[in-house]
Protein backbone atom coordinates (compact mmCIF):
# COMPACT_ATOMS: atom_id res chain seq x y z
CA UNK A 1 0.00 0.00 0.00
CA UNK A 2 1.38 3.34 -0.96
CA UNK A 3 2.04 5.88 1.77
CA UNK A 4 0.02 8.45 -0.20
CA UNK A 5 -3.09 6.24 -0.08
CA UNK A 6 -2.76 5.80 3.68
CA UNK A 7 -2.15 9.52 4.23
CA UNK A 8 -5.19 10.38 2.08
CA UNK A 9 -7.37 7.98 4.10
CA UNK A 10 -6.10 9.47 7.35
CA UNK A 11 -6.83 13.03 6.16
CA UNK A 12 -10.33 12.08 5.01
CA UNK A 13 -11.06 10.45 8.38
CA UNK A 14 -9.76 13.54 10.19
CA UNK A 15 -12.07 15.71 8.08
CA UNK A 16 -14.98 13.48 9.09
CA UNK A 17 -14.11 14.04 12.76
CA UNK A 18 -13.88 17.79 12.19
CA UNK A 19 -17.25 17.76 10.46
CA UNK A 20 -18.78 15.89 13.41
CA UNK A 21 -17.25 18.38 15.85
CA UNK A 22 -18.79 21.18 13.79
CA UNK A 23 -22.21 19.50 13.83
CA UNK A 24 -21.98 19.03 17.60
CA UNK A 25 -21.35 22.74 18.17
CA UNK A 26 -24.60 23.53 16.39
CA UNK A 27 -26.56 21.45 18.86
CA UNK A 28 -27.25 23.68 21.81
CA UNK A 29 -26.76 22.67 25.41
CA UNK A 30 -28.57 25.52 27.14
CA UNK A 31 -25.42 27.61 27.45
CA UNK A 32 -24.88 30.51 25.09
CA UNK A 33 -21.95 30.34 22.68
CA UNK A 34 -21.42 32.28 19.48
CA UNK A 35 -20.99 29.23 17.26
CA UNK A 36 -24.63 28.39 17.94
CA UNK A 37 -25.68 30.83 15.18
CA UNK A 38 -22.87 30.00 12.74
CA UNK A 39 -25.10 28.03 10.36
CA UNK A 40 -27.91 30.63 10.33
CA UNK A 41 -28.08 32.20 6.86
CA UNK A 42 -29.28 35.78 6.25
CA UNK A 43 -30.54 37.23 2.96
CA UNK A 44 -28.08 40.05 2.18
CA UNK A 45 -28.51 41.99 -1.05
CA UNK A 46 -29.87 39.00 -2.94
CA UNK A 47 -27.58 36.27 -1.62
CA UNK A 48 -27.58 34.03 1.45
CA UNK A 49 -24.62 34.64 3.77
CA UNK A 50 -23.76 33.35 7.27
CA UNK A 51 -24.93 35.61 10.09
CA UNK A 52 -21.36 36.33 11.22
CA UNK A 53 -20.74 38.10 7.88
CA UNK A 54 -23.44 40.70 8.48
CA UNK A 55 -23.35 41.12 12.26
CA UNK A 56 -21.29 40.79 15.43
CA UNK A 57 -22.43 37.86 17.57
CA UNK A 58 -21.46 38.04 21.25
CA UNK A 59 -22.28 36.25 24.49
CA UNK A 60 -24.00 38.64 26.93
CA UNK A 61 -24.38 36.12 29.76
CA UNK A 62 -24.72 32.34 30.20
CA UNK A 63 -28.17 32.30 28.60
CA UNK A 64 -28.19 35.27 26.21
CA UNK A 65 -26.56 36.08 22.88
CA UNK A 66 -26.44 39.57 21.41
CA UNK A 67 -26.39 40.13 17.67
CA UNK A 68 -25.45 43.59 16.38
CA UNK A 69 -25.95 43.93 12.59
CA UNK A 70 -23.45 46.22 10.89
CA UNK A 71 -26.15 47.93 8.86
CA UNK A 72 -29.31 49.32 10.44
CA UNK A 73 -31.55 48.00 7.62
CA UNK A 74 -30.35 44.43 8.32
CA UNK A 75 -31.86 44.24 11.85
CA UNK A 76 -35.22 42.88 10.66
CA UNK A 77 -33.65 40.38 8.24
CA UNK A 78 -31.24 39.05 10.87
CA UNK A 79 -34.04 38.73 13.43
CA UNK A 80 -36.22 36.86 10.91
CA UNK A 81 -33.33 34.52 9.99
CA UNK A 82 -32.79 33.62 13.66
CA UNK A 83 -36.53 33.10 14.19
CA UNK A 84 -36.93 30.82 11.16
CA UNK A 85 -33.81 28.77 11.92
CA UNK A 86 -34.18 25.24 13.28
CA UNK A 87 -32.89 26.34 16.70
CA UNK A 88 -36.27 27.28 18.18
CA UNK A 89 -35.11 30.71 19.38
CA UNK A 90 -37.17 33.89 19.80
CA UNK A 91 -35.00 36.99 19.38
CA UNK A 92 -36.00 40.37 20.82
CA UNK A 93 -34.93 43.59 19.12
CA UNK A 94 -33.91 46.66 21.13
CA UNK A 95 -32.93 49.37 18.67
CA UNK A 96 -30.03 48.03 16.62
CA UNK A 97 -29.18 45.17 18.99
CA UNK A 98 -30.93 41.82 18.86
CA UNK A 99 -30.97 39.84 22.10
CA UNK A 100 -31.40 36.08 21.76
CA UNK A 101 -32.38 34.46 25.08
CA UNK A 102 -31.79 30.71 25.23
CA UNK A 103 -34.66 28.94 26.96
CA UNK A 104 -33.82 26.27 29.52
CA UNK A 105 -33.90 22.80 28.02
CA UNK A 106 -36.62 20.46 29.23
CA UNK A 107 -35.84 16.82 30.00
CA UNK A 108 -37.78 15.73 26.91
CA UNK A 109 -35.88 18.17 24.67
CA UNK A 110 -32.57 16.96 26.12
CA UNK A 111 -33.48 13.37 25.23
CA UNK A 112 -34.43 14.46 21.71
CA UNK A 113 -31.09 16.25 21.33
CA UNK A 114 -29.25 13.13 22.54
CA UNK A 115 -30.98 11.16 19.77
CA UNK A 116 -29.87 13.77 17.23
CA UNK A 117 -26.30 13.63 18.54
CA UNK A 118 -26.25 9.82 18.35
CA UNK A 119 -27.52 9.93 14.75
CA UNK A 120 -24.76 12.41 13.82
CA UNK A 121 -22.16 10.15 15.44
CA UNK A 122 -23.49 7.13 13.56
CA UNK A 123 -23.29 9.04 10.28
CA UNK A 124 -19.65 9.84 11.07
CA UNK A 125 -18.93 6.16 11.83
CA UNK A 126 -20.48 5.17 8.49
CA UNK A 127 -18.33 7.76 6.71
CA UNK A 128 -15.19 6.37 8.38
CA UNK A 129 -16.12 2.80 7.39
CA UNK A 130 -16.77 3.96 3.80
CA UNK A 131 -13.27 5.43 3.66
CA UNK A 132 -11.88 2.10 4.91
CA UNK A 133 -13.89 0.27 2.23
CA UNK A 134 -12.50 2.56 -0.48
CA UNK A 135 -8.91 1.98 0.65
CA UNK A 136 -9.41 -1.79 0.85
CA UNK A 137 -10.91 -1.74 -2.65
CA UNK A 138 -7.89 0.15 -3.99
CA UNK A 139 -5.59 -2.39 -2.27
CA UNK A 140 -7.41 -5.26 -3.99
CA UNK A 141 -7.08 -3.41 -7.29
CA UNK A 142 -3.34 -2.96 -6.74
CA UNK A 143 -2.99 -6.73 -6.11
CA UNK A 144 -5.03 -7.44 -9.23
CA UNK A 145 -2.76 -5.14 -11.25
CA UNK A 146 0.25 -6.88 -9.63
CA UNK A 147 1.54 -3.60 -8.15
CA UNK A 148 1.72 -5.09 -4.63
CA UNK A 149 1.82 -8.61 -3.17
CA UNK A 150 -0.99 -10.22 -1.17
CA UNK A 151 1.14 -9.90 1.99
CA UNK A 152 1.43 -6.16 1.42
CA UNK A 153 -2.32 -6.02 0.85
CA UNK A 154 -2.92 -7.81 4.16
CA UNK A 155 -0.56 -5.44 6.03
CA UNK A 156 -2.27 -2.46 4.40
CA UNK A 157 -5.72 -3.73 5.42
CA UNK A 158 -4.53 -4.20 9.03
CA UNK A 159 -3.05 -0.69 9.06
CA UNK A 160 -6.27 0.84 7.69
CA UNK A 161 -8.34 -1.17 10.19
CA UNK A 162 -6.24 0.19 13.06
CA UNK A 163 -6.71 3.73 11.72
CA UNK A 164 -10.46 3.10 11.43
CA UNK A 165 -10.66 1.76 14.99
CA UNK A 166 -8.77 4.80 16.32
CA UNK A 167 -11.11 7.26 14.56
CA UNK A 168 -14.27 5.41 15.64
CA UNK A 169 -12.99 5.43 19.25
CA UNK A 170 -12.53 9.21 18.97
CA UNK A 171 -16.10 9.54 17.63
CA UNK A 172 -17.39 7.50 20.58
CA UNK A 173 -15.46 9.72 22.99
CA UNK A 174 -16.85 12.90 21.40
CA UNK A 175 -20.35 11.40 21.58
CA UNK A 176 -20.01 10.53 25.27
CA UNK A 177 -18.79 14.06 26.07
CA UNK A 178 -21.64 15.70 24.14
CA UNK A 179 -24.26 13.42 25.74
CA UNK A 180 -22.94 14.25 29.21
CA UNK A 181 -22.99 17.97 28.32
CA UNK A 182 -26.59 17.73 27.08
CA UNK A 183 -27.91 15.80 30.08
CA UNK A 184 -26.24 18.09 32.63
CA UNK A 185 -28.84 20.36 34.23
Amino acid sequence: MSEATFKDASQRMDKTLESLRSEFTKIRTGRAHTSLLDHVMVEYYGSEVPINQVANVNVEDARTLTVAPWERNMVGKVEKAIMTSDLGLNPATAGTVIRVPLPALTEERRRDLVKVVRAEAENARVAIRNIRRDVNHSLKQEVKDKEISEDEEHRGEERVQKLTDDHIARIDQMLAEKEAELMEV
